[in-house]
């Protein structure tokens, strides 16, 4: 069981300062309070997630996900929750808090299917409340108890470009119960683009760390990945760059296993096929120890196109991303792949000799 310390709930009215504060002041004041309240409940893993991951076999040939989830837009950065039967998506399609959209504004929407046997239904706008008129909002990411969702957006009140936000809901089966966002702060945002939020809450260390991109000054490229460690008061400090997981060129989006050994980065560095943008994977032996040098998934995952933007499920087995390749409605669409978990014999658990999870 994981459990980080509850916090408790500050109910007091930020009255408007006398003095003259930044923008960036009021959010480290006001926001931490906000934050803290949000972050603040137990984060249980049930018993399923005690199950050792891996090793696994190959990725299987990525199947797009077809018309009723896809469209002519871009559809791109999905989430998959714990269960399987919701999908949420980053989309530039009409019909959401933006109307006709014809500036191609990004909003998340969700997919829902009866089970995992089941076809997944029409995504469904997730409303004013996390959506953002005139601002790109998307790229969600899911709490491991799956009460909170993260996203960047570069709507009006952060601390400069695109910034990273939380919500709650209640019922974690409701997926259009969100409680308005808050910005995480500037202390892990900056006055650059922070996007991308990966969220990992180690059982093993009592830590929590977010994982994301960003184009701040400091990195060894134009876009590098950081990593932003929860505090004790309930909100996340300073990051800093991850230099194993970050390359001289543009690195994006990440996905983390469930048991944080394994981590998918999108990137257009050196050694993508045809130059352009893949899903490269790197492992660690420990939770503690140092990423590997990232590795190219390579075909089928990856192709002579535009192939990023990974997603998870929570047994590792199952990966959503998005792809430029031929076949598609139009864009960028979301495919799914899928690989299986190896059993060895004698390796029902983590006892024997050369049986635990890589």
């Amino acid at each position: 069981m994981y459990s980080r310390g509850r916090q408790k709930l500050v109910d007091r009215v930020i009255a408007p300062a006398t003095l003259q504060v930044s923008r960036r002041q009021v959010l480290q004041g006001a926001g931490a309070v906000a934050i803290a309240a949000l972050l603040r409940p137990t984060v249980v893993f049930g018993h399923d997630d005690d199950e050792p991951l891996g090793p696994f076999g190959p990725w299987s040939e990525p199947v797009n996900l077809g018309p009723v989830v896809n469209s002519p837009f871009e559809d791109t950065h999905p989430a998959i929750s714990k269960n399987g039967l919701s999908l949420f998506i980053t989309s530039g399609r009409p019909g959401g808090v933006n109307g006709a959209n014809l500036g191609r504004i990004n909003e998340i929407w969700v997919a829902q299917r009866a089970s995992r046997d089941d076809p997944w239904g029409s995504p469904q706008n997730l409303g004013s409340v996390i959506n953002s008129v005139g601002s790109n909002t998307g790229v969600p990411n899911l709490s491991p108890d799956e009460h909170l969702i993260f996203f960047n957006s570069g709507r009006p009140g952060g601390c400069g470009g695109a910034d990273l936000y939380v919500a709650r809901r209640k019922n974690k089966r409701d997926d259009f119960g969100w409680q308005a966002p808050v910005n995480l702060g500037c202390t892990i945002n900056s006055a650059a683009n922070d996007n991308g939020p990966t969220y990992f809450a180690d059982d093993e260390t009592d830590t929590v760390t977010m994982f994301f991109n960003s184009t701040r000054p400091g990195g060894i490229g134009p876009e590098n990945i950081y990593a932003s460690i929860l505090g004790d008061d309930g909100t996340f400090g300073a990051a800093v760059l991850v230099p194993e997981l970050s390359s001289p060129r543009v690195d994006g989006r990440t996905a983390i296993r469930r048991d944080g050994l394994e981590m998918l980065v999108s990137s257009n560095r050196l050694g993508s096929i045809g130059g352009s943008n893949d899903i490269w994977v790197s492992t660690r032996a420990t939770t503690s120890g140092a990423w590997s040098t990232p590795v190219n998934l390579g075909p089928p995952i990856n192709s002579e196109f535009d192939d990023g933007g990974s997603a998870l499920s929570a047994d590792g087995t199952t990966l959503y991303f998005y792809s430029t390749r031929p076949g598609g409605l139009g864009g960028r669409d979301l495919y799914v792949a899928t690989r299986h978990r190896i059993h060895r014999k004698g390796c029902d658990d983590d006892e024997h000799e050369g049986c635990a999870s890589r």
